[in-house]
């Protein structure tokens, strides 16, 4: 019989593999900079992509690119994953509905954000209007996919089971519907999260004046390939961040999911 690990084994026991696999990538990434394989030019060592960041974290360029983006990719995220839970919690409770919506957002799915971006600039302008908007149409397709097949899956007997009982259309929502599609709602967030950064480089590419895929485009047309991986390294790390927040969030809220 396995005795229950402490709070603080089961975070090194989660940590331990996740910190060996960065420290694997490390030192593999630093011996092919090493190597002479790759031009130095244009594959720095970790040491370099570190001193690239901490420069850009002394000169505030970092800071302001980050607020820009997570100012974006946050209001873009809210508004997608809104609009997107809303409309799959309506079209995998109501049949007729889904028939009518779906084929839309089959449609609309395999168009990907990047594609809409002469079109938002034609449209809105190369404002933050046209950025956020991009960044929701994004999520949108992609929280509405998990929630609507979560919330498609509840076994109709438990909706039927609490509707003979009297329960009224709001407390079936609350006390049914919500809690059982939950798990797939926390997923819909965790992966709308992921997305809205990817829609966010395609946004900011678009044309933009400050924020992380700002900078890279920059930085490549004068290739400082330090500051393009110091870039990629922040997108990397802030997705991971926010995916933390969300399953730190799910683990508290919606413990009865697995993941």
């Amino acid at each position: 019989m396995h005795a229950t690990p402490s709070p603080p084994g089961r975070a090194v026991s989660r940590l331990g593999p996740a910190l060996g696999a960065a420290g694997a990538v490390l030192a593999l990434w630093y011996l092919l900079a090493r190597s002479g394989a790759v031009s130095p030019g244009l594959l720095p060592t970790p040491g370099e992509t570190a001193a690239a960041l901490a420069d850009s974290a002394r000169s505030g360029m970092l800071a302001a690119d980050l607020g820009a983006s997570l100012a974006r990719a946050g209001q873009g995220f809210a508004l997608g994953s809104l609009v997107g839970s809303a409309l799959g919690f309506a079209t995998g409770y109501l049949p007729r509905l889904s028939a009518a919506v779906s084929p839309v957002i089959s449609f609309l799915r395999p168009i990907p954000a990047i594609a809409l971006v002469p079109l938002a600039t034609a449209w809105f302008g190369i404002g933050e209007t046209a950025k956020r908007l991009l960044i929701a149409y994004a999520v949108l397709l992609a929280v509405w996919l998990y929630v609507h097949d979560g919330v498609s899956r509840v076994p109709a007997t438990h909706l039927r089971a609490a509707r003979s009982l009297g329960a009224p259309l709001h407390r079936r929502f609350t006390e049914v519907l919500l809690p059982a599609a939950a798990p797939a709602l926390l997923a819909a967030l965790r992966y709308g999260a992921s997305v809205a950064l990817l829609a966010l480089v395609a946004a900011e590419l678009g044309g933009a004046d400050s924020g992380l895929a700002y900078r890279l485009q920059v930085d490549g047309q004068f290739l400082r390939v330090d500051r393009m991986f110091a870039g990629l390294l922040v997108l990397g790390l802030l997705g991971v961040a926010v995916d933390l927040v969300l399953a730190a969030i799910g683990r508290r809220f919606v413990h009865w999911s697995a993941s």
